[in-house]
């Protein structure tokens, strides 16, 4: 059993690391929107026209919540919203996976030249650990070393 010290330690740890993610992977698309619309639009879920949308709002919604996680502001909506990207994310990437797509994730470079990786088992299981990053963020019990924290 851990001490109550111990986990503000690892939620810290957990903060940082998830928001350097997020922050990681919003750079290259917030640069190239339209090579990461592209990319959305191979996924082949969304009608013609939203991935532009979705391809400007997700990384500057990636960028905005890594930055809350790591300075400590409003950590519960921060958690939540990453939660819920990490769940849409294991979603795309798997529907992909099983209807044989085999394309660029878009998951931090948006073009196979810049180092993009494709879709595979590999992306899901880390956004699966992403997820229980969130959670155990979502559940750290005593707040500590927050901006805001929820009263």
């Amino acid at each position: 059993m851990i001490s109550l010290k111990q986990r503000s330690v690892l939620v810290l740890f957990s903060r940082i690391v998830l928001g350097v993610v997020l922050i990681a992977a919003s750079i290259d698309k917030i640069l190239h929107p339209e090579a990461f619309a592209k990319i959305i639009g191979n996924y082949n879920v969304l009608p013609f026209g939203l991935e532009n949308i979705v391809a400007i709002i997700l990384p500057i919604l990636e960028l905005f919540v890594g930055c809350c996680l790591i300075f400590g502001v409003m950590l519960d909506g921060s958690a939540v919203i990453t939660a819920g990207m990490m769940c849409v994310f294991i979603i795309a990437l798997s529907q992909a996976m099983i209807r044989g797509i085999d394309i660029n994730c878009g998951c931090f470079k948006v073009s196979v030249e810049n180092g993009g990786s494709h879709i595979g088992f590999r992306r899901i299981v880390e956004d699966i650990i992403f997820l229980g990053l969130a959670l155990f963020i979502l559940n750290r019990g005593k707040r500590k070393w927050e901006l805001y924290p929820k009263t």
